[in-house]
């Protein structure tokens, strides 16, 4: 169930994407929507504490950022088109934040599982070959104050900054990660090897395996979610610092995506960032 801690009463949220110094296209796609489904009373001599909480939801808060995989063509749209479909499978879900009803919740989870799928399957109907078809990754947080849920495909991430502490939310699914859960490498050798970075699952390549989670948040707390050309140059401590600034999340971005670009700014680089209190 849902943390009993003070509620979350506002949600600052912002989002920049650049293209970078060195490619010629940005084939980064973010976006941010919010959406309510709710009764407000307007009059009435009911006796009831608390009428508009139990009637009226939370507003819900979708974060999301897609990167396209590079050396494919396509790259752009095949990250459009995972943000695009996995838009149309939340609103079809959106009875499902309501309440936080264990079944309810699963339905949910199952349905923004079942729209990173549908994006998959739809781009290899299109081309075909999953070795040529353009490729994706994808992390979504859906924010239902205080619960957050995570869907994450590939090397984009999503951290929570809490109290000082920098938490990631999501795990890199590369061929370096793997080798270091399983004790093939060393963290020493996955810095150093050429093929470390190599996505094991992508939305339109050969295997997807979306990752979901689900956190509680506090007052306080600060999400953000961020494509790789962020984390190549920015590393845990300064993006810590950055986040630990009591400055709005628009100021946040923009400084973060200052502090990629300065640090070489080699990719795309695109960062959505949430402030709660």
């Amino acid at each position: 169930m849902p943390s009993q801690s003070a509620p979350i009463r506002e949600i600052d949220v912002c989002g920049e994407s650049h293209t970078g110094h060195v490619a010629e296209q940005n084939q980064d796609r973010f976006v941010i929507a919010s959406m309510r489904k709710s009764v407000r009373i307007r009059h009435s001599n009911l006796e009831i504490e608390g009428l508009d909480a139990r009637f009226g939801a939370p507003e819900a808060t979708l974060l999301a950022v897609a990167d396209g995989v590079g050396g494919r063509a396509g790259g752009a749209h095949a990250s459009n088109f995972a943000v695009q479909t996995l838009l149309e499978y939340i609103v079809r879900a959106s009875g499902c934040y309501q309440r936080f009803d264990v079944e309810e919740e699963d339905a949910f989870i199952r349905q923004m599982e079942a729209g990173i799928r549908d994006a998959h399957e739809s781009i290899l109907r299109e081309y075909g070959d999953p070795h040529y078809a353009p490729a994706t990754t994808l992390t979504m947080l859906m924010v239902v104050a205080p619960r957050v849920y995570i869907v994450h495909v590939g090397d984009t991430r999503a951290y929570m900054f809490r109290r000082g502490r920098l938490l990631q939310l999501t795990k890199d699914q590369t061929m370096g990660q793997y080798m270091l859960e399983v004790g093939a490498w060393t963290e020493e050798q996955v810095r150093k090897a050429s093929n470390a970075s190599v996505l094991a699952s992508a939305i339109g390549s050969s295997e997807v395996t979306p990752s979901i989670g689900l956190i509680d948040l506090e007052p306080g707390d600060v999400l953000l979610a961020c494509s790789d050309g962020l984390t190549k140059h920015v590393d845990d401590e300064k993006i810590a610092a950055l986040l630990a600034k009591p400055e709005s999340a628009e100021a946040t971005c923009q400084a973060l995506v200052a502090a990629a670009l300065e640090g070489g700014g080699s990719d795309n680089v695109t960062v959505v960032v949430a402030r709660t209190s």
